[in-house]
């Protein structure tokens, strides 16, 4: 990104986690792979008491776990990188803090850069916070980009955008009152995955699928998200949250559009947002009874921090449908959850039979071809077909097509889903961001299931199951 306009990225909440594990080893990688603006300064906006220095000694410590985990060496490119790095002090409430912050904002500008900056914040903070703090920066006229042509402002925000449609409405007209669509960037980083972008790609620029995709050739649509860990120390927030809203509402319906969505006459951020937002909004449960189901690890109810009754589900499934042309008549089910054997994501598309297969004397035609998407982990594509068994006898077996990044070259320059996030955003492509409209269509399509599942009490599984014998 050599030669871009100063930018200053402001992160809120830079003590915490997020920040430490995910943003500054992103925007260290990024800045190595010279994907940030050749003048940029990073300011961490915490509550903690730090200097300068002492806040680079924590960040340094974070890079040098991050390149032990990574099996990476360290290189002179960290000192530079340490030396972009400010620290502020500040509240999150209290008009006092944001006039320190715009003081140091402005001194950027004036003595080291010398212009009006380009500036982004990045509210690493807990959804509670959204509504101070999106405030606050717009009552300072922080958020007042500085005129035409040069120094824009970004707002990024990280799901959950919501707890429901009420609150998600509420905070989208609260961003609406602020700023404009432009400047908001709502983030799903699982929209960033290589694999998950790379669908769009496989679909549209291979012939030899596009004519299949629909209910004439399709018999239906898996979309599974696994995860093996329990909640764990996150019980305070999960409790009030539940695998569907957590995952359900953004994760797993966003990989579901992309896979259904038309194709956009022109690749433009509005258009492919559009036509996300067209297919959730399209989405009908199959059956309010049987088609859907909720069920909670064994164990959950000990866990730290959660509520003894609790009927909060730590995985759920969904069989629905699309009203649209093209798929009307596909089920589509949606599973996902915590605490199972493995973790992994996939959209699996399964092909109808042939109606007049060659699979020996006297045997029935059940073979089906499928089309997997393996979004994590071993990111990758694979089709399966059916082709004769070396011998004499006629029989037919199961064999694989597949093309996975960590069989070639191109496994190392995956960039994390935070890295390609940011760099997105500095460059103002809202492709793999959440539209208004898609927040909105996703939380109208939850809301009611999340209401009706209210007093249900869940089904137990144990932990270290298979996810798919839940709903066989």
């Amino acid at each position: 990104m050599n030669g871009s306009h100063p930018t200053i990225l402001v992160i809120f909440g830079a003590t915490g986690d997020l920040a430490n594990s995910k943003l500054l080893p992103s925007l260290f990688d990024l800045y190595e792979k010279k994907f940030l603006p050749d003048e940029v300064r990073i300011v961490a906006y915490g509550r903690r008491d730090h200097s300068n220095e002492t806040y680079r000694t924590v960040v340094s410590e974070s890079l040098s776990s991050y390149f032990v985990k990574k099996g990476r060496t360290e290189t002179k490119a960290k000192s530079i990188f340490l030396s972009k790095i400010l620290y502020v002090k500040g509240e999150f409430e209290g008009t006092d803090h944001y006039e320190r912050l715009a003081f140091a904002l402005n001194l950027i500008d004036k003595e080291v850069f010398q212009t009006c900056s380009n500036k982004l914040f990045y509210l690493a903070v807990p959804p509670l916070h959204y509504e101070t703090i999106l405030t606050h920066l717009a009552d300072s006229g922080l958020t007042i980009p500085c005129g035409p042509g040069e120094g824009w402002t970004r707002i990024l925000i990280e799901k959950p955008f919501g707890n429901d449609l009420a609150t998600a409405a509420k905070l989208d007209a609260l961003l609406g009152s602020l700023f404009e669509e432009e400047q908001i960037f709502r983030i799903d980083h699982y929209l960033a995955k290589e694999a998950l972008q790379n669908i769009l790609t496989f679909r549209f620029s291979n012939g030899i699928f596009e004519h299949l995709w629909n209910d004439r050739h399709i018999d239906a649509i898996d979309v599974v998200m696994a995860e093996k860990n329990t909640v764990a120390t996150r019980g305070a927030f999960y409790d009030g949250v539940g695998a569907l809203r957590d995952v359900g509402q953004n994760h797993i319906l966003q990989m579901l559009a992309l896979v259904i969505m038309e194709r956009p006459n022109i690749f433009t951020a509005v258009r492919i947002q559009k036509e996300r937002a067209r297919v959730i909004a399209s989405l009908r449960l199959s059956d309010m009874r049987g088609g859907i189901k909720k069920w909670q690890y064994a164990g959950y109810l000990s866990e730290p921090n959660i509520k003894k009754n609790s009927k909060t589900e730590t995985a759920f499934f969904l069989n629905v449908y699309v009203d649209n042309d093209r798929f009307r008549q596909v089920p589509i089910n949606l599973l996902a959850g915590k605490a199972f054997r493995d973790s992994g994501a996939y959209i699996k598309i399964i092909f109808k039979k042939s109606a007049e297969c060659v699979c020996g004397r006297g045997v029935a035609c059940v073979h089906k071809n499928t089309l997997t998407f393996n979004i994590q982990p071993n990111e990758g594509i694979s089709l399966s077909f059916w082709v004769k068994k070396p011998g004499f006898e006629y029989e037919v077996e199961e064999k694989k097509m597949t093309f996975y990044y960590k069989d070639s070259e191109l496994e190392s320059e995956l960039p994390d889903a935070y890295e390609r996030v940011l760099y997105d955003c500095i460059r103002g492509d809202q492709s793999l961001f959440a539209s208004t409209d898609e927040v909105k269509a996703s939380w109208s399509f939850i809301t009611p299931i999340v209401e009706a599942w209210k007093n249900t009490k869940s089904k137990v599984y144990d932990v270290g199951s298979d996810i798919l014998r839940l709903y066989e």
